[in-house]
């Protein structure tokens, strides 16, 4: 009876230590997994993927985009990668994507999270329109801007002479050599990231970003007055007046009066 208790005891402890060991492990890989569902958000998805809230609502995970394209771009993300895990990613520096004509990624998705419709163009699919991000320049570290002669992002872009130009500009500190400064034109980039992938700095100077996080945004309420298609925007537009104490005086005025004890003296 002795040698039964103490059995059943030892088979209890090591049954605690059990469930304490799966309780910890488990949490373990609850933390890992929240992290990675936090994600970065520097994340590069597939040519024609929607925006990135409604993205991880969508994408199914099945990885039929990773098995169509035929360069090895794209992943899916797996414990670790600090990446929503299953779902499609590319890093430019290792691989970029190659602009494929036909886009074999996009076809294949059966949820919707890569919209076929916004890489269509006249019915036919025009992988120049896709939004994968947009290249960022370091300019402190891109050697172009050193002065020393490198068009290696510009010679790569598949959209050659319109999402890369090359600036010339005068080298003012030596007087006798020029500047060849590459240019992004972020309405014609599609963030491919050929260009970073050419780079030949140790770090690319050059480099892929989401577009919400690369650009900045001007606001609503400024208009580009060149511009027909954004000077539009004042078609149904109301103006509001508003009256200080300033703007009650003419602007010559309120100049002047500025000036008057300097005039005195």
């Amino acid at each position: 009876m002795k040698k039964e208790a103490l059995s059943d005891r030892r088979k209890f402890i090591l049954n605690m230590a059990r469930g304490v060991g799966y309780a910890a492990i488990g949490g373990f890989l609850w933390s890992a997994y929240l992290d990675d569902a936090k994600a970065s958000p520097l994340i590069l998805r597939p040519p024609a993927a929607i925006p990135e809230d409604d993205f991880l609502k969508t994408c199914i995970k099945c990885g039929l985009c990773v098995e169509a394209c035929p360069f090895d771009t794209l992943m899916l993300a797996k414990p670790g990668d600090h990446r929503p895990i299953g779902t499609p990613f590319f890093t430019p520096r290792e691989t970029p994507c190659y602009m494929c004509e036909d886009i074999p990624c996009v076809p294949v998705c059966p949820s919707g999270a890569l919209d076929e419709s916004s890489v269509t163009v006249n019915g036919h699919l025009d992988i120049n329109t896709a939004d994968m991000g947009l290249a960022v320049i370091d300019e402190n570290s891109c050697i172009a801007f050193w002065g020393i002669q490198c068009d290696a992002c510009y010679r790569a872009c598949p959209i050659l002479g319109q999402a890369i130009t090359v600036e010339y500009s005068k080298n003012e500190r030596t007087g006798k050599h020029a500047f060849l400064k590459p240019v992004v034109h972020a309405d014609a980039c599609t963030g491919c990231g050929m260009c970073e992938h050419a780079c030949v700095t140790e770090k690319p100077a050059i480099f892929i970003l989401p577009r919400e996080v690369a650009m900045g945004k001007a606001g609503s309420h400024y208009i580009k007055g060149w511009d027909k298609k954004d000077e539009a925007r004042l078609k149904n537009a109301h103006a509001i007046h508003t009256t200080t104490n300033v703007s009650k005086k003419k602007a010559v005025d309120k100049l002047n009066s500025g000036l008057e004890g300097l005039l005195d003296e």
